[in-house]
C-alpha cells in the first residue's frame, strides 16, 4: 500500500511475513527504542495465540519504522502478548515523519483489516537508547485516551538511594547465614518456588511456562539470566533478569519461606544493584499493580521502595479510528 504525504516523500508499508525476519530484527537492533522483546525470536514464541499484523513502514523505499502488533476482532493491539509494543523508530526520524508513519499504518489497518480501534502499549522511556516519545504526542493529537497506567519501581544506577533500615537488617541477616548468589541455568529449581508463590498468593501461573522460559533463554542467553540465592545446595529464591542496552529488568522474583526469613532477596538485589548491573542506567523491579493500575500491591511496592526504587509508568492508550 502506498501513500504520498509530501511532494518529495513516498510512503508505503508491508505486512510482516517470515521472510522479513532478518530485516525486522536488524532494524530493531538499530532503532532508537527497540529491545530484544521486539525481535521475532521473542515475539513469536507464542505466535499460535495471536494473529500477527506487524507492519514495516517505508519512506522513499527506506525502512524507517516498525509497528509490532496483532489483530483481535476489529482491534489492533501493539502488542497484546508483550509488556510493551509501540512503534519502533529509526534514530534519524523526525516528528513529522513519525506522524506520517502513524497515518500510513492507520490508513492501512482501516482499509485492509477493518480495524476500528487501536490499543497501544507504549515503551517506557527508560528503555529508549535515544529520546523517542514522538508517539505519545501524536497519539494525543489523534485523540487517544490513556486507559491504563501501571507503576513500575526503578533505580537510576548512577545516583542510587540507600537501602532502608529494614532492608539493611535483612541484608545483614543473609550475610550471617553465608548465603550465596549463583548465576546459572537451573530454572527448574527456581520455577518450583515461583509457581508455589504465585499459586499461594494469587492462584495464577507465571506468564511463561518453564518450557517457554527455557526456550527464550536459549534464544537470548545474554539477555535473559537466572540468579539463584542458595544455602549450600538448597535454592532459597531468585529472580530472572531481562537485560537490554539501558535497563536490567526483573521479570520474575520469588523466595521460599525459609529464604524470606533469612533475607535471601535482600542479598540478591544488593549484589545485582551494586555489582552485576552497576554499569546499567536503570534497574527496573517491574510493576506492582493489577487491573491496569487500579489495584496497588502496597506490600510489594514497599519492598521495592526499600531498595531505593521509585515510580515510572507503563502506559496503555486507546484510539478509536
Amino acid at each position: 500500500m502506498g501513500v504520498s504525504t509530501a511532494t518529495d516523500q513516498k510512503w508505503n508499508l508491508v505486512r510482516y511475513s517470515a521472510e522479513d525476519k532478518e530485516r525486522w530484527d536488524r532494524f530493531v537492533r538499530r532503532s532508537k527504542n527497540g529491545t530484544f522483546l521486539l525481535q521475532r525470536d521473542y515475539m513469536d514464541y507464542h505466535a499460535d495465540r495471536f494473529q500477527d499484523c506487524s507492519l514495516l513502514i517505508f519512506c522513499n523505499q527506506k525502512l524507517i519504522a516498525l509497528f509490532p502488533g496483532n489483530l483481535s476482532g476489529d482491534c489492533f493491539y501493539s502488542h497484546q502478548g508483550l509488556t510493551y509494543g509501540g512503534i519502533l523508530l529509526s534514530p534519524s526520524i523526525t516528528l513529522q515523519q513519525t506522524e506520517n508513519v502513524f497515518r500510513t499504518a492507520l490508513n492501512y489497518l482501516q482499509a485492509e483489516c477493518n480495524v476500528k480501534s487501536l490499543v497501544y502499549r507504549a515503551i517506557p522511556h527508560i528503555y529508549h537508547r535515544y529520546p523517542a516519545e514522538e508517539d505519545l504526542y501524536i497519539l494525543t493529537r489523534l485523540g487517544a485516551t490513556l486507559t491504563a497506567r501501571s507503576i513500575s519501581s526503578v533505580i537510576p544506577l548512577d545516583d542510587r538511594l540507600p537501602f532502608r533500615t529494614l532492608r539493611c537488617r535483612q541484608l545483614k541477616k543473609a550475610r550471617a547465614c553465608a548465603l550465596k548468589v549463583i548465576e546459572d541455568e537451573d530454572f527448574i529449581s527456581f520455577w518450583k518456588i515461583l509457581e508455589e508463590n504465585l499459586h499461594e498468593r494469587y492462584s495464577v501461573n507465571p506468564v511463561h511456562s518453564l518450557e517457554e522460559i527455557l526456550r527464550l533463554h536459549r534464544n537470548f542467553p545474554r539477555q535473559i539470566s537466572l540468579f539463584r540465592i542458595c544455602n549450600e545446595a538448597e535454592t532459597l529464591g531468585g529472580c530472572v533478569v531481562y537485560e537490554t542496552d539501558e535497563v536490567a529488568h526483573v521479570q520474575y522474583i520469588a523466595a521460599s519461606s525459609r529464604g524470606k526469613k533469612c533475607g535471601a532477596l535482600d542479598l540478591l538485589f544488593h549484589q545485582l544493584i551494586y555489582d552485576r548491573y552497576a554499569q546499567k542506567r536503570y534497574f527496573d523491579f517491574g510493576i506492582s499493580t493489577e487491573h491496569g493500575g487500579q489495584v496497588l500491591n502496597e506490600g510489594l511496592l514497599f519492598q521495592k521502595e526499600g531498595f531505593g526504587a521509585r515510580a515510572i509508568m507503563y502506559d496503555v492508550y486507546k484510539l478509536k479510528l
